[in-house]
């Protein structure tokens, strides 16, 4: 069983929303760094979006002011809302999860498809 889980992708048009979300079964979740990757056909996985211990957020050139992160604690989530979408941001969107050295965690992907 994987400790992150994504889900919420799927067929959206350009300029649609799609809200991603990532559960975690990880103890400690909060002490946790967390960021959202992605992978297009053909590309290298790339990141797109950080998130800190106090909810700091950072964003790759190409999606700020379009794509928000956020978490949340309490429940063991953590959240990608993405606006104004482009073809160009279709790709397989991964969860990541970083405690230290060794405590490294993937999700298995979900696909984002931005067509019309």
């Amino acid at each position: 069983q994987g400790q992150l889980a994504e889900s919420g992708g799927g067929l959206v048009q350009p300029g649609g929303s799609l809200r991603l979300s990532c559960a975690a079964s990880l103890n400690f979740f909060n002490a946790y760094s967390m960021a959202w990757y992605r992978q297009a056909p053909g590309k290298q996985r790339e990141l797109v979006a950080t998130i800190t211990t106090s909810s700091t957020p950072t964003y790759v050139d190409s999606v700020k002011g379009r794509f928000t992160i956020s978490r949340d604690n309490a429940n063991k989530r953590m959240s990608l809302q993405m606006n104004s979408l482009k073809p160009e941001d279709t790709a397989v969107y991964f969860c990541y999860g970083r405690l230290g050295v060794g405590r490294e965690y993937w999700g298995q992907g979900t696909q984002v498809t931005v067509s019309s």
